[in-house]
């Protein structure tokens, strides 16, 4: 078997700012231009793709429909978790989630051609297949969360507004990380699809709820172990002014930005690690 040591020899020489900037522009043009190309078929792609979102919505909407509080919570106030969720998990999954498709360029061996290019291997893996069809997704879940903010009788104050637009990119930070950090398990199980899977959208539907609904060791590993309340469930006590009702100090509701720090840390971490792990396919 070919050791991956020589192609990162040559992934790794220097290249020049200015050039390295105008490829990953030329990936990121002939990406666009290739997915734009039959206008109809994209404009169907864009509508389509907002019915996640939407179920996610609507899905909170039904249950409410049968009762008012929700883990102690009223509509209103889960609305903004939700919004706080959708939108960082929707524009996450457009820059970030097509990194899914790494077991796939493992098994084939696209990987060793990424890794044979002058340029960084992860922004390549990100623009190779960049789904701008998902930019409707993302629209809709920042609407998600203006409306939510808007009528959840937030007492305004500057640091909330403050973290009503840091949460969110905190949200983004986090949940990129987790795309990238589970794929990474895919250099040494090529089918870790449904693993990782499991972290990343049952994190999405995790943090949909307030983390109350939620008991035992599910809760703990899913909401402190993981961080996923610190997507939309702190932040959202924070806003709404709330204590939170598992006891946690009012600062965790504004600790989202560390959390995604250390989220960045350990996906770096595993990046690397699994850069190093990774023998070519010989193909």
């Amino acid at each position: 078997m070919v050791e991956h040591r020589t192609a990162v020899t040559v992934a790794d020489r220097p290249a020049r700012p200015g050039g390295t900037v105008r490829a990953y522009r030329a990936l990121l043009g002939a990406q666009a231009r290739a997915q734009t190309t039959y206008r109809a078929s994209f404009l169907l792609d864009l509508v389509g793709n907002v019915g996640a979102t939407v179920f996610d919505v609507v899905t909170v909407l039904v249950i409410y429909g049968v009762t008012r509080e929700l883990g102690g919570f009223t509509l209103r106030e889960t609305l903004v978790m939700v919004g706080l969720s959708s939108s960082a998990f929707a524009v996450a999954d457009l820059l970030v989630g097509n990194i899914e498709r790494l077991p796939t360029h493992v098994r084939t061996g696209l990987f060793d051609a990424v890794l044979l290019r002058p340029l960084g291997a992860l922004p390549q893996l990100l623009l190779m297949n960049l789904p701008l069809r998902k930019v409707s997704r993302g629209l809709f879940g920042v609407g998600v969360l203006v409306v939510a903010l808007t009528s959840a009788g937030i007492d305004w104050t500057p640091a909330r507004v403050v973290l009503a637009v840091v949460a969110p990119l905190a949200g983004v930070v986090f949940f990129g990380s987790v795309f990238v950090a589970t794929a990474t398990v895919s250099f040494w199980w090529v089918d870790s699809g449904e693993l990782a899977n499991s972290v990343t959208y049952g994190g999405r539907d995790f943090t949909t709820y307030p983390v109350t609904v939620f008991d035992g060791w599910f809760r703990a590993a899913f909401a402190y172990g993981l961080g996923f309340a610190f997507v939309s469930y702190q932040p959202a006590l924070a806003l709404l002014g709330r204590a939170d009702p598992l006891g946690l100090p009012a600062w965790a509701g504004w600790a989202a930005p560390g959390v995604a720090l250390v989220a960045v840390a350990v996906a770096a971490a595993a990046w690397r690690t699994g850069i190093r792990h990774y023998r070519s396919t010989g193909s």
